[in-house]
């Protein structure tokens, strides 16, 4: 199934040869050249993204991974230093109660 899209000039110049097109099959027409236009390029971005070779994609990702493994392992001990801080400053006020929640 062959697809061929009408050339956005043929568009224009097709409204602009009929008059006795409505405002709104006016509106119609600009917004089909407008998607059109925009096909194009997404299809030229697509086209880009395939031909590049898939080496250098896994190895964006990896870099990537490692990057977002780092935040999250930093993250982590980010949140445990702030519990065990409050663990410590709550201990305390009430040392038997944050003693008997670590033995269940």
């Amino acid at each position: 199934m062959d697809h061929h899209p009408i050339p956005s000039d043929t568009l224009l110049a097709t409204s602009q040869q009929q008059p006795e097109l409505s405002p709104l099959e006016q509106d119609v027409l600009e917004e089909y050249e407008r998607l059109a236009e925009n096909m194009k390029k997404l299809a030229s971005i697509l086209d880009n993204l395939a031909s590049a070779p898939t080496t250098e994609i896994l190895d964006g990702l990896r870099e990537l991974e490692r990057k977002t493994s780092l935040v999250f392992t930093l993250l982590k001990a980010s949140v445990y230093s702030i519990v065990l801080q409050q663990e410590i400053d709550w201990g305390g006020a009430g040392a038997g109660a944050g003693a008997g929640g670590q033995g269940q």
